[in-house]
């Protein structure tokens, strides 16, 4: 994701690429859990930071879509379109309203740098429903829904396995820019260490941008040379963190989509997002009538954040019962993930 920028001008052309999206295909499946599938085909167009295949941020979303036009009975009833690698603010404003000028019956804007071009653009667009995240921010309009990540609970595990994992009892973090689902995930890991083992240094360096990753990799860079054997970070810049923390046999721990195929032999568990979980009401809503007004979050209590763990790495059953137990009890309530 990139910084959050001004949003364009109304009069502002649509004009992205040739053309903003090509339809994206699934499969053919249904699900109980699934809304109805409406007798014309539900459009949605996303507007997304970063690649598809980010295996961060942008990819939670479009692997949620693809879930829900699964189970939806495929492309003839839920039909994909998307603009990926959208970092300049009015160049997603552009395509934003272009996808409205369309039709489309759901515009997503997955990014916190999109706001500003929703609230301008949706008064414009009263019978498209729009959406947007991660925050819980409407902005008192009738067409925007609002979707975030409780990243702090996932954060929370796998801060609790590093504590338990690390031997050198120095950990890194390499965080984008310290706002929204980000911050919240960092906070959490900080937290699971400490509340596992309060001697553990965790040294956090913010780079600055989501995008940048030579950046991520010198800070992970400057997270080993400090002696950390242990790893994690947030946002689609990871890559390169990963890349530094296998060089040095260090564990990794990831956030929003399964980051274990770029790294398996360090990779440990993931936090990934499923918001298939907001779409489904987003879609039921949609099709009662309701355009927007409401937001949503995914947490682990409702299946919106699950963590997956890499089974080709060796996790202690012990490791592993702790970090059932820590899921078990962030559920339940029995345990409270202090924030600062």
């Amino acid at each position: 994701m990139s910084a959050c920028g001004a949003p364009s001008a109304p009069e502002v052309p649509a004009v992205v690429e040739e053309a903003p999206a090509e339809a994206t295909e699934a499969p053919a499946a249904a699900a109980t859990e699934a809304p109805a599938v409406p007798a014309e085909p539900f459009r949605v167009a996303v507007v997304m930071p970063s690649a598809i295949n980010d295996l961060a941020f942008s990819q939670s979303m479009y692997d949620a879509l693809m879930r829900i036009q699964e189970e939806m009975g495929g492309p003839e009833a839920f039909e994909i379109v998307y603009s990926e690698n959208m970092f300049v603010v009015d160049d997603a404003a552009a395509a934003i309203r272009d996808y409205a000028s369309q039709g489309f019956d759901l515009v997503i804007g997955h990014g916190s740098q999109y706001g500003s071009s929703l609230q301008e653009i949706a008064p414009d667009f009263p019978e498209t429903s729009f959406a947007w995240g991660t925050t819980a921010e409407t902005f008192g309009q009738p067409n925007i829904f609002a979707y975030e990540a409780a990243s702090q609970e996932g954060g929370y595990v796998n801060g609790v396995l590093a504590a338990t994992l690390s031997t050198s009892k120095v950990i890194g973090v390499v965080g984008p820019i310290e706002v929204g689902d980000a911050k919240l995930y960092v906070d959490g890991f900080k937290a699971g260490v400490a509340a596992t083992d309060p001697s553990i240094t965790v040294n956090v360096n913010y780079i600055g941008s989501f995008s940048d990753v030579a950046l991520a990799s010198e800070a992970a860079s400057t997270h080993i040379s400090a002696g950390a054997d242990v790893l994690t970070g947030t946002a689609q810049m990871v890559v390169g963190a990963i890349g530094k923390a296998e060089e040095a046999n260090a564990l990794w721990f990831g956030t929003q989509s399964n980051q274990t195929e770029l790294a398996p032999s360090i990779v440990v568990s993931s936090q990934v997002y499923h918001w298939e979980v907001a779409l489904r009401e987003m879609l039921t809503l949609i099709g009662e009538g309701t355009l927007g007004g409401q937001s949503f979050k995914a947490n682990l209590a409702n299946g919106g954040e699950v963590i997956e763990f890499n089974a080709d790495y060796s996790l202690p059953a012990e490791a592993q019962t702790l970090a059932d137990d820590t899921i078990k009890g962030i559920i339940d309530g029995s345990i409270t993930i202090t924030l600062p």
